[in-house]
């Protein structure tokens, strides 16, 4: 089983050879520079070597098991959970009869087993576990990261009402555009219906938040303590059904009348003695005037 991958374990060997030579380096001639003030300069350069290659080796040694580090870092919660149960049942086991410890592990298991609030719970913020490894193999399955290979940080993770909130930190090569086009593989890798991305501050762009979405609370049935108030034995009173209207019906309104403004009579005459011209049907314009 691979536990770091070839391009990290080589990034890291690199990284180490550059840890020490800078770290001896700059802690040899500093202590150089503080040992001459005291002996003798040659003196004082071998002071600050007998200092500085320790001191690189040192982090030499960091650097180089950094990341068998950071998979203890991504495992920790785990780990102290895990630790802490087996301490527990050391305990138990070491300081309490075989009935009393069996009686002492059905109440802690059984309990949050037989209540339904308590099991929701502990097994929303199991989900919060699995989703940071998830989003973790998605970062280092099928989305671009620097050449380093180094993976963002998944920061923290906790329960919603429709599943996890995750709140990730970016390393340099990623942007949050880079991960909006793969949303529904996140989703899919995180046993989720839906994954959003969101920026969790306004000054830095590389804090984001992930919402990873199960269910939808909008569809789900709500029991309302107004049904416990309602008296059984009420009878249920028959409402007489609306009548509709099918046609617009005004009998009590009367109806205006329209008065039209009465038309001038034409003279029988013109001016220059003849018959105006009779009007048609429609409104044509009388050109008697103009002869």
């Amino acid at each position: 089983m691979t536990v770091i991958e070839a391009k990290v374990h080589r990034s890291s060997a690199r990284n180490a050879r550059l840890a020490f030579v800078l770290t001896a380096v700059i802690v040899g001639l500093l202590s150089a520079v503080v040992a001459a003030s005291s002996i003798h300069p040659i003196l004082a350069v071998f002071v600050g070597a007998l200092i500085g290659i320790p001191c690189g080796a040192l982090a030499w040694v960091l650097v180089r098991i950094w990341p068998v580090i950071r998979l203890l870092w991504w495992w920790s919660t785990e780990i102290v959970l895990t630790v802490l149960l087996l301490t527990f049942w050391v305990q138990l086991a070491n300081h309490t009869p075989t009935l009393v410890t069996l009686l002492v592990v059905a109440l802690v298991v059984g309990v949050p087993a037989a209540n339904h609030t308590i099991r929701r719970q502990v097994v929303a913020w199991a989900w919060c576990l699995v989703v940071r490894h998830r989003l973790r193999v998605c970062f280092a399955q099928f989305i671009i990261a620097n050449q380093s290979g180094s993976l963002p940080l998944i920061l923290w993770a906790r329960p919603t009402p429709v599943g996890e909130r995750v709140w990730v930190y970016l390393r340099p090569g990623l942007s949050m555009a880079d991960l909006e086009g793969r949303l529904d593989k996140i989703a899919v890798t995180c046993h989720a219906s839906t994954a959003l991305v969101e920026r969790a501050s306004d000054g830095n762009a590389a804090y984001l938040r992930f919402d990873i979405k199960r269910r939808e609370v909008l569809t789900a049935q709500v029991n309302s303590p107004l049904v416990d108030v309602i008296n059984p034995d009420t009878p249920t009173a028959d409402r007489p059904a609306p009548v509709i209207p099918t046609a617009l019906d005004l009998p009590d309104v009367d109806a205006p009348t329209i008065t039209l403004p009465a038309q001038p009579k034409k003279p029988a005459t013109t001016a220059n003695g003849s018959k105006p011209a009779a009007s048609s049907a429609t409104d044509a314009e009388d050109v008697s005037d103009w002869i």
